[in-house]
């Protein structure tokens, strides 16, 4: 073997796995979130917990054809999140911890929901790498304005796309989903004696 060819070998490998280990970026902010009806909601206040932090933490997963997809879960679904709680209360406010008292009682919440979210994509395509299937678990611990725990609530989304719906929406299949766990959050809520 050449001197020439032996250093081909290993440039060659690199850039492939260079290539294979690139996330191709995609948002998932909800298509739509429910409606808020003035007329029907819950006189109470509440707060949700985000940070910047939160909003910052980038996830990657699988895709089709072996690539895979970035995306930043908290920031994308936080609308998901605030929407489906403005669509049951009056006010609704977002706190950097749950345990910041002095933030709570200024704002007058009586619940306060601390988001956990983890996600999951899959595509059987080879050819194409947006995902096809999204799914997205949210965990949301509630506590009372003293800190006492509430509930914690269970919320659990699918959002599916086919190759000819993508266009150059290539997180469609996330974006379905977070509008799916949108108005499920928002029924748990308005579902659940100990949240009224």
């Amino acid at each position: 073997m050449s001197l020439q060819n032996f250093w081909r070998i290993p440039l060659a490998a690199t850039l492939i796995a260079i290539l294979t280990a690139c996330a191709h970026p995609i948002g998932i902010s909800p298509l739509e979130t429910p409606v808020r009806n003035e007329a029907g909601l819950n006189p109470k206040k509440v707060a949700y917990v985000m940070t910047e932090a939160d909003r910052s933490k980038e996830v990657i997963t699988a895709g089709g054809g072996g690539d895979k997809v970035s995306y930043f879960p908290y920031r994308d679904l936080e609308k998901s999140i605030r929407d489906a709680l403005r669509a049951v209360y009056a006010d609704v406010f977002v706190v950097k911890s749950a345990s910041d008292r002095e933030a709570l009682a200024g704002f007058g919440v009586s619940y306060v929901f601390s988001p956990s979210i983890t996600t999951y994509t899959d595509s059987p395509s080879l050819f194409t790498w947006p995902p096809t299937r999204f799914d997205i678990h949210l965990t949301c611990e509630v506590i009372d304005a003293e800190g006492k725990a509430v509930t914690t609530l269970q919320t659990q989304a699918r959002g599916t796309a086919e190759f000819a719906e993508f266009k150059s929406d290539f997180g469609l299949a996330g974006r379905r989903a977070a509008a799916q766990l949108s108005e499920q959050l928002k029924q748990q809520v308005q579902a659940d004696a100990r949240l009224r």
